[in-house]
């Protein structure tokens, strides 16, 4: 991994535990990271002994409020950052993804007790900005 990329991710990572901490949100980012994983390795379609194919179109949704506060810390790219670590554990286990991977921050349309939803489908043809509306 190229050194501006670590940097890259480990400043996204701060600023996302900021962000959280600031809301009272008691869990880190790697917690997220991981929840994105087991969705991952959970949704894993084994067509042959070579082949896994795994999802390719994941959506977290937050707290709207901490959602916000994400976006006016400057935490736009954490959507890109969470892609990218999907894609290097995708790569660790040899999956193959449905389609162009990609993984969506959205804030959630009503109340939850988690701090965060991970879903998660096949979708070959998607963009971030492609994502059939929330709700």
């Amino acid at each position: 991994m190229a050194k501006g990329t670590l940097t890259r991710w480990e400043r996204a990572l701060e600023r996302w535990q900021s962000a959280l901490v600031s809301r009272a949100v008691h869990r880190e980012p790697v917690e997220l990271l991981d929840a994105l994983r087991r969705e991952c390795d959970g949704h894993a379609v084994v067509c042959s002994e070579n082949r896994v194919v795994v999802p390719n179109a994941y959506e977290v949704e937050l707290d709207a409020a901490v959602h916000e506060e994400l976006l006016r810390h400057g935490c736009g790219d954490v959507g890109q950052e969470l892609t990218d670590a999907l894609a290097r554990h995708g790569e660790r286990h040899g999956y193959e993804w449905a389609g162009p991977l990609t993984v969506r921050i959205v804030p959630a349309t009503g109340p939850s007790a988690d701090p965060y939803r991970v879903s998660s489908s096949p979708m070959p043809h998607v963009r971030a900005d492609a994502f059939p509306a929330a709700g």
